[in-house]
């Protein structure tokens, strides 16, 4: 009887042990990594809804455990690093943990490259890059420069007291951009592209509503109805783009991104579709929001705005365009557009994982398959490297002021090798042409009574519309 007791004792023991291992991963040691242990079933992820966002969440798991910490992602161990060390130490990891980006596959659907990994994942970066690198960028100023004197007509019909939602032209600036630079000009009209924006926002936000609940709608509720509808529309607009191309891309003197994916994925209509889209969203998304708040924070200080026109005008004159020739010239422009991104946290993390082997980082064994994020915002807001930080100075990135600052600290676009963000030289020139010809033409100022707050996704972006103002310049 003694015996049979001690049976169940034991078979008891092991199912509660069991049961705890599935429950509560970290009841496994499974790195020396300071973190969280997971809050519930699913892990840590109700708190990061709690704190509003992954990034809140990332600020404060780094200012409880340091510059490297982890925590539950599910039943999924995960890291998260924000050093220059950390990052350097990091920057070589190529794959990306398909795991922490899931959410995203409903919009760019599981043949992006955002989800190959290994030789395939490489072999199409050495395809497209060669689109984006520094010779091949002179092919786009002619596109970009046209559509941002678009917006700026636009803008000298209005009147000095007349409204101007910025989020609203600034997207629409890099919608447009993102589809005539990247895709040939098959779009020409703001019909087209404002149909793009208003598909992609209800894409967007339901792919953002997943970040902090990861519960997936039923495909016939409302919102599973708005976003197949929002879906088809937009495999509608770029299917007709693809095929534009692929019908008379020859005729074309200029190689182009969508050149080199319909070579890559011949014959291959959901791959192509696939990098299209994945292509054109990272093309506006980021590049949009920068705009937006690089002219917010030109609007609130009016001297710095000076001085930036006080630039093109000595570069570009009363009316030239940025070129292939001048856009190095204009450094102060530079500065503006990386505080922007800075300030703003345009970009607040990224993520790469070793998926068939532990490596050690800062010290610490971590476990084949675990993700590693990137908390790119985190730095970019620290006050080692960034003396008050919520301040926009864009003297920071001046010569002298860089000095002693690792330059990985700044990251807005990632790092490391191949997987470091295809198109931030591109992203680059589209927002410097359209800052230059905005400031050149106009003083901004901001409607009376606004301060931008932040909104974090995987893009930050204001919570609320922002407003401004323009007088001509004479």
């Amino acid at each position: 009887m003694l015996d049979t007791c001690g049976v169940f004792a034991a078979v008891f023991l092991v199912a509660l042990v069991v049961a705890i291992l599935w429950y509560y991963p970290t009841a496994r040691k499974v790195s020396t990594v300071p973190g969280l242990s997971p809050s519930g079933e699913d892990g840590n992820l109700s708190d990061m809804g709690k704190a509003g966002s992954l990034h809140e969440f990332l600020i404060d798991l780094h200012g409880r455990f340091g510059p490297i910490a982890s925590f539950w992602w599910g039943k999924q161990f995960t890291v998260s690093i924000a050093s220059p060390e950390l990052f350097k130490e990091h920057q070589n990891v190529f794959d990306r943990p398909p795991l922490l980006f899931e959410m995203f596959t409903p919009l760019l659907t599981k043949h992006s490259i955002s989800y190959a990994n290994g030789e395939d994942g490489r072999s199409r970066r050495r395809d497209y890059d060669r689109t984006f690198d520094f010779n091949n960028l002179s092919i786009y100023y002619e596109g970009l420069q046209e559509v941002a004197y678009e917006i700026a007509d636009k803008w000298a019909k209005l009147g000095p007291e007349d409204h101007i939602p910025l989020g609203e032209h600034m997207f629409l600036f890099a919608v447009k951009a993102a589809l005539v630079a990247l895709m040939g000009d098959t779009f020409k009209n703001d019909k087209e592209a404002l149909n793009v924006r208003r598909s992609y926002d209800v894409a967007w936000g339901e792919m953002e509503k997943r970040l902090v609940d990861p519960t997936i709608p039923d495909e016939d509720s409302p919102r599973g109805q708005n976003l197949k509808k929002a879906m088809d529309n937009l495999r509608e607009i770029v299917g007709k783009a693809v095929k534009e191309r692929e019908a008379h891309g020859e005729e074309s003197r200029d190689f182009l991104l969508i050149d080199a994916i319909l070579a890559h994925h011949e014959g291959d209509e959901e791959k192509r579709f696939a990098e299209a889209i994945t292509y054109m969203v990272a093309g506006f998304h980021t590049t949009g929001n920068l705009l937006t708040w690089a002219i917010y924070f030109l609007a609130k200080n009016p001297d710095m705005q000076e001085q930036l026109y006080e630039e093109i005008k000595s570069q570009l004159g009363q009316t030239d365009g940025v070129t292939h020739d001048t856009i190095s010239h204009l450094k102060y422009l530079r500065w503006v557009l990386d505080e922007a991104l800075r300030c703003g946290v345009v970009a607040p993390y990224a993520a790469r994982y070793v998926p068939d082997k532990d490596h050690t980082l800062g010290g610490h064994l971590i476990p084949k398959g675990t993700p590693v994020i990137h908390a790119l915002g985190v730095l970019l807001m620290d006050e080692k490297y960034w003396p008050d930080p919520e301040k926009f100075d864009p003297e920071r990135f001046s010569p002298s002021n860089s000095r002693g600052r690792p330059a990985i600290a700044f990251s807005p676009y990632g790092f490391g090798g191949k997987r470091q963000c295809p198109g931030y030289r591109f992203a680059y020139v589209e927002a410097s042409i359209l800052l230059a010809t905005i400031i050149q033409r106009f003083s901004v100022s901001l409607v009376p009574g606004q301060t931008a707050v932040r909104k974090y996704g995987l893009v930050t972006h204001p919570a609320e519309e922002v407003w401004v103002k323009v007088t001509k310049r004479s």
